[in-house]
């Protein structure tokens, strides 16, 4: 293993602990800018170092809290890591690659439809009634028949299973449109997962979450915004989150819009049938999309699109909720925002955590922060 930090002395772990990051993106990505920031102060809440950057080699102390950019996939790999249960990673890890996906949100189109090893069609099934009406392919061929039944009662919203921020997706009307837009597509990413599901219109997307960093467990629900990038197309823009100290159950006792409630209801309907159907499932940062709006008959439809086991657009504001209750115990719940913005023209607030702010490789010119919006004690 390569530790890489100045605090770390004759190759040894201080005590009591130290954060590691891993599995960065290349270091001109703005993820792996925001991946360091966070780890930074994931490092103070548990009162360890910041020890940057490792290898996968085997670990040098027990003590070492794992920061990694994506879900982890592979137990023998997290065991060698040295990771076991929640408290040892900020983050989660799955046995298969497609578990930490879109591409679990649904049933497969028919009987004998291509699937990837660990496929459990035993999910689906439990979540039926807390997702919307879709399929999942992981063949061109599939991916058609299935798009052609959809279709059949309206639009379909197409998506890849590993794609983020409201990329690798399309709106299609017809078979036409469909069979154009997979052959778009590298067939990998085809056989990796593409989600088929009815769309809603008038929509907003919910987000529910569970955190647990060292004795600190946060709840929370919320709502996100989108933005236009530099391009001009249309992509996350940041959540406003209504944060608690505790499980569910406080969360609950404190929220009163039935919308909300419905949305927190469904995942965690969706996390247990998660638990109950992977076996060796590990997830400290629990995050969950649920779209509510209006389907193509009119009727108003809530419903999980995916699960989000690893750093996400929503983290920032929920370890800003975390330092928060650590420096006032006193404290019950907080609203906070977390923002990505476009463009250099606007500055953050004086008081927000910026995890990010310059010239992205990809993307542009691009500033994410979170801010503390409001303070709720008993």
């Amino acid at each position: 293993m390569l530790l890489h930090q100045a605090s770390l002395v004759r190759g040894r772990i201080p005590s009591p602990g130290a954060v590691v990051v891993h599995d960065m993106p290349d270091p001109r990505d703005h993820k792996a800018t925001t991946q360091a920031e966070i780890a930074k102060k994931l490092a103070v809440l548990k009162g360890y170092t910041f020890a940057g950057t490792m290898t996968d080699g085997p670990p040098a102390s027990e003590s070492l809290y794992h920061v990694p950019g994506h879900t982890l996939i592979g137990l023998h790999r997290a065991r060698h890591l040295g990771i076991t249960d929640e408290h040892d990673l900020f983050g989660g890890v799955v046995p298969f690659e497609f578990i930490g996906t879109k591409a679990i949100a649904h049933p497969l189109g028919e009987p004998g439809a291509a699937a990837p090893p660990g496929w459990n069609p035993a999910f689906p099934e439990k979540v039926r009634d807390v997702t919307l009406s879709g399929f999942t392919a992981f063949s061109v061929d599939d991916a058609l028949n299935a798009g052609e039944r959809l279709l059949r009662k309206g639009r379909v919203r197409t998506k890849l299973a590993c794609a983020d921020g409201g990329r690798g997706q399309a709106m299609v009307s017809d078979v036409d449109e469909l069979a154009r837009f997979i052959a778009s597509l590298d067939g990998s990413d085809v056989a990796s997962g593409l989600v088929l599901e009815e769309n809603l219109v008038s929509e907003r997307t919910c987000s529910v979450g569970r955190v647990i960093v060292g004795d600190l467990t946060a709840t929370y629900v919320g709502t996100q915004r989108l933005t236009r990038d530099n391009n001009g197309a249309i992509t996350y823009g940041g959540s406003t989150l209504f944060v608690v100290r505790g499980e569910f159950e406080v969360l609950l006792s404190l929220v009163t819009s039935a919308e909300a409630r419905l949305a927190i209801s469904q995942a965690r309907i969706w996390d247990a049938a998660a638990t109950d159907c992977f076996d060796g499932l590990i997830a400290s940062r629990r995050n969950y999309d649920v779209i509510q709006g209006m389907d193509q008959t009119g009727q108003w439809r809530s419903g999980v699109l995916e699960q989000s086991w690893r750093l996400g657009g929503a983290t920032g504001a929920e370890i800003l909720a975390l330092e928060t209750f650590r420096a006032n115990p006193a404290l019950v719940a907080v609203q906070v925002t977390t923002v990505e913005q476009f463009g250099a023209n606007k500055p953050p607030p004086d008081e927000a955590f910026v995890y990010f702010r310059g010239e992205d490789r990809n993307v542009g010119y691009l500033t994410k922060y979170a801010t503390v919006d409001a303070y709720h004690y008993a």
